[in-house]
């Protein structure tokens, strides 16, 4: 990340904007003590759905919230600041929220559209991935749900809460869907809890017969979609193959031990593997239905390669269910389905998983340029979740990249209208990883209501600038340098179109800059970025 100076122009020399040391740089101002709102300027709804927004508000508490030209069906509590019921008339209502605690009051338009679409910004929140890994329980899930409440991350619109992979035991209960296994004790009680706390419950799910760790998925072999063989261990975590003769002689001749369970590694990754396929049976309409009871906002849907009749099967379904759930779809899609995902899906990964190293987080974020047609509001390019703070994948360690590789990643994740997905332990944030995450001019280039993916729109050996247009005829803009020393990175105004004049702000700072004339640059660290917002100067 480069430090920005003062100097500005309005003739033809650039400005210059020296570039910082190596060391972490908390840039996010804090948020003031009168209040003011932030989030999503846009939300979606669809006729007749249950309607849940939380308004998200910054400043000392309490506050008072509140809402005029609700549409008939909705209402807002004072208190909470959730915006709840439903909304039978489709169509586009302009409401003014309202916020108000003992230093003051702020005022902001939000435009709720009861339609088709969901989801009319990239989705915010938190994933259990890449942190907990298969470890994921009941217990861990509550505590970031509360963490993003007590962090202020909800204050910002930080609003799901999903559980990935790890929760699922055996197909029973009232509609003969997953069932969790031990580790999810009460789920309807998470979700009740999640609510309450104006926050959305995600859930995850394959077509195959198991997912990736193993568990059962929404097709399976058998009729009643149970697989008998089959042995659930502790928590249901993996699969453990029976090998009665072996295990009894085990007892006599513990030596073999280690030889025998290579053994039962081997054959189970081997069938794993297999079951990694649809079977003859699909259960995904039971397995909608229970996730409806639950009240499930969100749904991963996990396989490769991600195919269309899978996708087509899961949004009717999703669709016939009466409650709007975020439908996600990983991973790794192949650019020929670009154009269909993006009409059955709100979101699609165009990468494999990604991990926390600077080759990974570059390789799923810089060159997707190809994808930026599709995407737009209620469907969206996802390159995968985010790698800040605490990871580990059930082994947890601070995240690998650098300061400014971190600035790089939220950054460019912003510019890309990307899902915002946490993957850490919301439990262990500390100054600077919150100030990656509270920076509402940042998440601002995120949340635009055009929805538009940035592409790249200069490039001078390793440094590349990507821009995209905002709604309301702004530029965010993020020069990049991908190389290993300082380096320059100039944008034209010509490269953008734009007028000879602009009006120039770091976003990260939250500080203007001043007008500069034909061009902007900034020498930027390695691995670094230079986060600006133009827009043109009267």
């Amino acid at each position: 990340m480069a430090a920005v100076g003062a100097l500005m122009t309005f003739g033809c020399k650039p400005a210059v904007v020296p570039a910082q040391n190596r060391t972490i740089q908390i840039l996010t101002p804090r948020p003031p003590l009168t209040p003011r709102i932030n989030g999503p300027r846009v939300f979606g709804v669809r006729p007749g759905s249950p309607l849940m927004f939380q308004v998200a508000v910054t400043g000392q508490r309490p506050v008072e919230y509140g809402a005029i030209h609700l549409p008939q069906g909705a209402t807002i509590d004072s208190t909470s600041g959730q915006i709840s019921g439903t909304i039978s008339a489709a169509g586009r209502y302009v409401v003014t929220l309202r916020a108000t605690n003992e230093l003051g009051a702020a005022e902001r338009a939000f435009t709720i559209v009861v339609g088709d679409d969901i989801a009319l910004t990239p989705p915010m929140g938190w994933n259990s991935w890449n942190i907990w890994g298969g470890r994921v329980d009941q217990e861990k899930v509550t505590a970031a749900a509360h963490a993003l409440v007590a962090t202020g991350l909800r204050d910002h619109g930080w609003s799901y809460v999903n559980i990935d992979d790890g929760w699922q035991g055996v197909r029973g209960g009232p509609f003969h869907a997953i069932e969790p296994s031990s580790k999810f004790p009460q789920i309807q009680r998470l979700s009740d809890e999640v609510h309450a706390l104006g926050l959305k419950l995600g859930i995850y799910s394959t077509p195959w017969r198991t997912s990736f760790l193993g568990h059962i998925g929404s097709s399976a072999d058998t009729a009643d979609g149970r697989y008998h063989w089959i042995e659930a261990g502790t928590h249901n975590a993996v699969f453990k193959y029976q090998f009665p003769k072996v295990e009894s002689r085990l007892e006599n001749y513990r030596w073999l031990k280690p030889l025998a369970q290579r053994l039962k590694e081997r054959k189970r990754e081997q069938i794993t593997k297999r079951l990694r396929t649809f079977g003859r049976h699909s259960f995904v309409e039971a397995d909608v239905k229970q996730w409806t009871a639950w009240g499930v906002d969100y749904l991963k849907y996990d396989w490769v390669p991600i195919s269309r009749p899978e996708t087509e099967t899961m949004r009717q379904h999703l669709l016939a269910s009466g409650r709007d759930m975020v439908f996600s779809v990983s991973n790794n899609a192949s650019f020929r389905l670009a154009d269909e995902l993006s009409r059955l899906t709100n979101a699609w990964r165009t990468s494999g998983d990604m991990k926390d190293n600077w080759e990974s987080m570059s390789e799923a974020g810089f060159g997707r340029d190809k994808w930026a047609p599709f995407n737009g509001p209620g469907h969206y390019n996802d390159p995968d979740m985010l790698v800040l703070g605490t990871v580990g994948w059930g082994k947890p360690r601070p995240t690998k990249l650098t300061a400014e590789e971190q600035y790089t990643h939220m950054s460019l994740w912003c510019l890309l209208s990307a899902p915002l997905l946490l993957g850490c332990d919301l439990e262990k944030l500390d100054a600077f990883t919150l100030g990656l995450l509270t920076n509402d001019e940042v998440l601002e280039v995120n949340q635009d209501p055009l929805g538009r993916q940035a592409t790249r729109v200069a490039r001078e050996g390793k440094a590349e600038v990507y821009a995209k247009p905002m709604e309301d005829g702004s530029w965010a803009i993020g020069l990049f340098n991908r190389g290993e020393t300082s380096t320059r990175v100039r944008v034209r105004w010509s490269d953008l179109g734009l007028a000879r004049l602009q009006r120039v702000r770091d976003l990260w700072r939250q500080q203007d800059l001043g007008t500069f004339a034909s061009e902007f640059e900034g020498e930027v660290a390695p691995h670094g970025v230079v986060l600006v917002r133009a827009a043109r100067s009267e």
